[in-house]
């Protein structure tokens, strides 16, 4: 892939990681709601803390009053040191009360409550008891009255500072219920996507991946059950697309192959049978000839229509033998420079002259020239060209057209005949098959061997509209001589 992502791998990194996305983003919203209602119930703790230590702060504030009345009462200091362990106590819930204290409102407060305990003790230690222990009522009257004011401000802040914090609290309660439903409700959506996006997911792969797997898997169950004829249907332009033009192609070749493997054995066949045979059938079929001819000269009237007929059939027997050694005997090609157009129009007049192949109009085009044996050749385009005049007919036109290519030579024979089916296309260059009422079926048989013979192929296919044409391709050994 040269380093660049295939389409399925794109398509199952995007599948999987849409599937990784959300397992991945439902957990982090759970962790992130989890950590939203973690930190809401340490807050809500410590307003709790905070709360506590304000109604702590208000009974203590009461407890260091309740010292200074049961002094203005009693008229004595007995109460002195239970006052100073209350005003301690006082002041020990004031420093603790400002580590609750977040806002600026309660930090104020927090101060107010804390200057105000100072004013009460120092009211108390300076006023209060010297007032009473010297029995100055009035004095001591005053003095109580400022040590109310001062512990309501004291309860007034503790209130406030109690008040915010439940309010604090309801607001944080509020928050983690908020939050718990909304973790609640968006778990419940993920649980109920991530079974419907597994199971996309599963039919996004089965169709990208499996399904094609199972295809290249199939037909290679075929083609190993000798199948060759197998084929995968090509739907995709990924890779599997690919991998089955690759399968469609290997098994073509197997095919092509195979059946040249049989033609060979075929022909390996035919060319033991004739290699055997040949001369013992060429011996009777030449003294069969010599005595029709000597015949031929005595004999008069009828007989010698009878004589020509033996003779005429005696030379075609000789004719399937020769075919039969050509196909046998690799030929052998003295290679020279070959003139393919003067080779062309050379056959294409002698059938002309002769009227052998009918009188079809045939033309002669272009230029160009290999390395070969020319009388071989020569033998390949008198089969292509007779075989194309006979299927066009009297009247009929066949084009003979050379044409230079980059790496070889193409002789393209057309015809405006019939055209040739697809059932007899797939066998005209087997031996001994014809589409001819008289026909042998070696010529274009013994024709492929010497194609092959010297590197090159003959192919047929229909032609437009109608037709055929056979294209003779010889390799271009020497560019230079090619014009």
């Amino acid at each position: 892939m040269n380093g660049k992502w295939s389409g399925t791998s794109r398509r199952l990194f995007f599948a999987f990681g849409a599937l990784v996305f959300l397992y991945a983003s439902s957990s982090l919203f759970a962790i992130v709601g989890l950590s939203q209602i973690h930190d809401g119930l340490e807050r809500t703790r410590g307003r709790l803390e905070g709360m506590r230590v304000a109604l702590d702060l208000a009974s203590a504030v009461r407890d260091q009053y309740a010292h200074q009345a049961h002094t203005i009462i009693l008229g004595n200091d007995t109460h002195l040191e239970f006052h100073a362990e209350a005003e301690r106590h006082v002041l020990d819930l004031v420093a603790e009360m400002r580590r609750h204290a977040q806002r600026d409102d309660e930090k104020a407060w927090v101060e107010d409550i804390e200057a105000a305990t100072s004013d009460l003790g120092r009211l108390f230690r300076e006023r209060i008891v010297p007032a009473v222990l010297a029995g100055r009522r009035e004095e001591v009257q005053e003095a109580h009255e400022r040590a109310l004011v001062l512990v309501g401000r004291i309860q007034e802040r503790t209130d406030r500072l109690a008040a915010r914090f439940e309010e604090s609290i309801v607001e944080f309660r509020n928050f983690v219920l908020g939050v718990e439903e909304r973790v609640l409700r968006w778990s419940v959506i993920f649980l109920i996507l991530a079974p419907l996006l597994a199971a996309a997911v599963g039919i996004y792969v089965g169709r990208s991946v499996a399904r094609p797997v199972a295809r290249l898997q199939q037909g290679a169950e075929r083609l190993a059950g000798g199948d060759l004829a197998t084929r995968i249907e090509v739907d995709r332009d990924d890779e599997f697309g690919a991998l089955a033009r690759q399968f469609n192609a290997m098994t073509a070749a197997l095919k092509e192959h195979q059946d040249r493997l049989v033609r060979s054995e075929k022909l390996a066949g035919l060319g033991r049978l004739a290699a055997g045979v040949a001369h013992e059938i060429n011996n009777p079929l030449g003294v069969i000839l010599g005595y029709t001819r000597i015949l031929a000269r005595k004999a008069e009237g009828a007989m010698t229509e009878d004589l020509a007929v033996i003779e005429q059939e005696t030379l075609r027997c000789m004719e399937i033998v020769e075919g039969l050694l050509d196909l046998a005997r690799p030929p052998r090609t003295e290679m020279q420079r070959i003139d393919l157009r003067e080779l062309c129009d050379d056959v294409a007049e002698r059938l002309a002259e002769s009227g052998q192949a009918g009188r079809a109009h045939v033309q002669v085009g272009g230029e160009g020239s290999v390395a070969g044996d020319a009388f071989r050749v020569r033998q390949v385009l008198f089969n292509l060209v007779k075989n194309a005049m006979e299927a066009a007919g009297d009247g009929g036109h066949v084009r003979v057209q050379i044409l230079a290519q980059s790496d070889c030579v193409e002789v393209r024979v057309t015809d405006d005949g019939p055209g040739i089916d697809h059932t007899s296309r797939e066998r005209l260059f087997e031996p001994f098959f014809t589409t001819k009422p008289r026909g042998v079926g070696l010529g274009l048989a013994v024709s492929q061997v010497i194609a092959r013979a010297h590197g090159g192929e003959i192919t047929a296919a229909d032609a437009a509209p109608r037709g055929a044409y056979f294209t003779l391709s010889l390799p271009m050994h020497d560019r230079g001589e090619t014009r």
